[in-house]
C-alpha cells in the first residue's frame, strides 16, 4: 500500500485507539460515503460511537493531541491543528440501531464497520442539531486537500464499478 494521505493517516490513529479501547464505532459523513461508491468533498473524520463510553473517548483524544470544541450528550467536535474529527453519539435508539446494524467493509485502514446509506441520510438531522459547524481556518494548498482526499477514499473503496461506453445521438457517453 501507498504511503497514507494526512486524512488516513488521522483516520487509522483514531481507529486503532478506538479498537484498542474496545469502544464500538461506525464510520459515517463524506468518507463513508466512498464506502458506497460516492464521493463528497470533506476534510473530517466522522464517526458514530457509543454514547455511554463519551467521557473515556473524550480523554483518549485529549491524550493525543485533539482540542474539544464542542460536546453534548449528542455529539462531540475535536480539532487537532487543521484535523477536525466530529463524533455522534449512539444515544437515541434510531442511532444505537444504526451503530449495531453498521456493515463491516474490508479497506485498506482494516476492518471499518460503516453505516448503510439509508443511515447516514437517517443521521442527517442529529448532525446538524447535535454539533457545531464552525469550520477551522485552513491554510492548505486546495489541490493537495482534494489530494489527500482521493487517497483516502480510494483507500476506502479501491474499486468502482466499471461503467460502459455507450454511444446516444452519435455522442459516446459513459
Amino acid at each position: 500500500m501507498a504511503a497514507l494521505s494526512r486524512l488516513g493517516r488521522q483516520l487509522t490513529e483514531v481507529v486503532a485507539t478506538f479498537n484498542l479501547m474496545g469502544v464500538h464505532f461506525a464510520l459515517i459523513g463524506g468518507l463513508a460515503l466512498a464506502t458506497h461508491r460516492v464521493v463528497r468533498a470533506t476534510q473530517d473524520v466522522d464517526l458514530l460511537t457509543d454514547g455511554r463510553r463519551a467521557d473515556e473517548i473524550d480523554s483518549a483524544l485529549l491524550k493525543l493531541g485533539y482540542s474539544c470544541l464542542h460536546r453534548s450528550s449528542d455529539a462531540g467536535n475535536y480539532l487537532r491543528g487543521d484535523e477536525r474529527l466530529d463524533l455522534l453519539y449512539a444515544t437515541r435508539t434510531t442511532a444505537r440501531n444504526l451503530l449495531a446494524g453498521a456493515a463491516e467493509v474490508g479497506t485498506a485502514f482494516g476492518a471499518l464497520h460503516v453505516v448503510s446509506a439509508e443511515g447516514l441520510i437517517a443521521l442527517q438531522p442529529l448532525a446538524r442539531s447535535g454539533g457545531v459547524n464552525i469550520r477551522p481556518a485552513s491554510h492548505r494548498d486546495p489541490y493537495e486537500a482534494l489530494d489527500d482526499l482521493m487517497a483516502a477514499v480510494e483507500a476506502l473503496c479501491p474499486r468502482w464499478p466499471t461503467r460502459e461506453l455507450f454511444k446516444s445521438s452519435g455522442v459516446w457517453v459513459l
